[in-house]
């Protein structure tokens, strides 16, 4: 069978459904599935935390991240543990994410609730967000430090890493003591 133009051409509409399909890998997850992810089996109550301006300035300080802090979104579990739901900017969009943490500290878990880059969704995948468990706030929690970068995920990861910290920060800030 001989090639030509004219039978690539006949391709082309093909290529353009199945094209956007496989550049983007898509991640959606809602709040209820992440909380039993990362908390099962327990129930978990809307714990809202409103943070000062001062606060809110040395969590920007120590981790870098400049995305408002959205106050509604943390859960308390009744053993005393942290849900709670961020932000952070992937290259180009948006990665929603939630962070437990145990009643010592320490981080439970992470799960990425929603990613819809090109690139850099294998910040996803359970090997690399388990680095981030058993850490605590006083952690570097630094890329290349004592997190490991992805190939092709470098920005999200950078991102998600100083997302984690800043939660971390906010632990300390106003979790910590929460009775």
């Amino acid at each position: 069978m001989n090639w030509t133009p004219a039978s690539a051409i006949l391709m082309l509409p093909l290529a353009a459904l199945v094209a956007p399909t496989l550049a983007h890998a898509r991640i959606n997850v809602g709040t209820e599935e992440a909380q039993q992810r990362l908390f099962p089996g327990q129930q978990l109550t809307p714990n809202p935390v409103f943070l000062t301006e001062s606060q809110r300035d040395t969590m920007r300080e120590l981790s870098s991240v400049r995305e408002p802090f959205k106050s509604e979104r943390v859960w308390r579990s009744a053993d005393g543990g942290w849900f709670i739901i961020d932000e952070v900017l992937g290259k180009h969009e948006m990665v929603k994410y939630a962070l437990a943490i145990l009643p010592n500290g320490s981080i439970k878990g992470i799960e990425i609730m929603a990613y819809v880059e090109s690139y850099g969704y294998e910040v996803a995948d359970a090997a690399w967000r388990q680095q981030f468990v058993g850490k605590t706030s006083v952690a570097p929690l630094k890329l290349k430090q004592d997190i490991q970068n992805l190939s092709g995920a470098t920005l999200s990861c950078k991102h998600l890493t100083d997302g984690v910290k800043r939660l971390m920060v906010m632990y300390e800030l106003a979790l910590k003591n929460a009775k």
